[in-house]
């Protein structure tokens, strides 16, 4: 199968494209930029270059490319997210989510391409309730203004998926190499200074993915005739008041120190605080049975051992 990858040079696309090869595949993987060619090409894949961004140019390299299929896998995601300020944070994924989408979406048609396959978020579910969200659960109706335009544009790129009768993969909390929960992530850095408290009761519900089973999950579904949206998460949703703990004990960090949500709003802002005492987590239970896949890592607290037990003594 001929495979176009767009965000090939992201964390999830740098584990995607050698398993893809070592599957037989043939592999294209989209550069903007000339360093990203170089990495494209280090990694095994074919180089085509363009920007999401202009129409034009994508729609020219991916009928070059021919491919069976598409993967949309582009983010511009900064090293360590402002939570009071995450519109503005977020606001070149957005368009990448939007406009990126539409403009792949409709190259991939005119180029004939018969799988599609879009990367979602699986932290967009109504907080009604702490039962994890099936994929079938409404999503946030009225999230904290900083994450509405990052929820919109989801939205936008769950709708165009759909049209173009394609998969999206709904990812929890991405963990792995290259991630703010990696070894040299911001978020590790933070709770190795005592500087990432638990807010209130800490009831926030963490699905978390590792990007290698984000990356298994995407090889699965190139097989699959699965069309919709699936949540591509660990077995284990947990709350803040569980993992974050866990985790600094993992980096030999002081304990999470415990903070007044009124306090936290003040530095974190109505989004943090959502974040940390409201997420909803998710069910992989469909995933699961339909596309005949499960995760290396079932639960967090063998992926955060596994990537991290080292991080505690560098």
């Amino acid at each position: 199968m001929r495979v176009f990858v767009a965000g090939a040079t992201g964390v999830i696309g740098r584990r995607l494209l050698p398993l893809l090869i070592s599957q037989g595949h043939e592999v294209i993987g989209l550069a903007r930029s000339n360093s990203a060619a170089v990495e494209v090409e280090m990694l095994g894949a074919v180089v085509a270059e363009a920007d999401a961004l202009d129409a034009g140019a994508l729609s020219r390299v991916v009928k070059d490319a021919a491919p069976d299929a598409v993967v949309h896998l582009l983010t511009a995601i900064p090293a360590r997210i402002n939570p009071r300020r995450m519109s503005r944070d977020f606001a070149q994924t957005n368009r990448l989510r939007t406009e990126g989408t539409r403009n792949l979406l409709y190259a991939a048609e005119q180029a004939g391409a018969k799988c599609i396959i879009t990367e979602g978020l699986a932290c967009i579910y109504e907080p009604s309730t702490w039962v994890p969200a099936t994929e079938g659960a409404p999503l946030w109706r009225n999230p904290p203004h900083q994450f509405a335009p990052v929820l919109a544009a989801l939205r936008s790129l769950e709708q165009r998926t759909r049209q173009a009768d394609g998969l999206v993969l709904r990812l929890g909390q991405l963990y792995g190499h290259g991630t703010s929960y990696g070894r040299h992530g911001s978020f590790v850095r933070q709770v190795q200074a005592g500087k990432m408290p638990i807010i209130g009761s800490g009831d926030g519900t963490f699905s978390f993915t590792h990007v290698a089973d984000a990356a298994s999950a995407i090889a699965v579904a190139l097989h699959s005739q699965v069309r919709g949206a699936l949540n591509v998460v660990d077995d284990e949703p947990a709350r803040v008041r569980e993992w974050l703990p866990i985790l600094a004990e993992v980096l030999a960090a002081p304990p999470p120190k415990h903070v007044p949500v009124a306090l936290a709003r003040l530095t974190a802002g109505a989004w943090g605080v959502a974040l940390m005492t409201r997420l909803r987590g998710a069910d992989n239970v469909l995933a699961r049975r339909v596309l005949d896949w499960a995760p290396r890592y079932t639960s967090w607290r063998q992926g955060f051992a596994a990537e991290l037990i080292h991080a505690a003594h560098p």
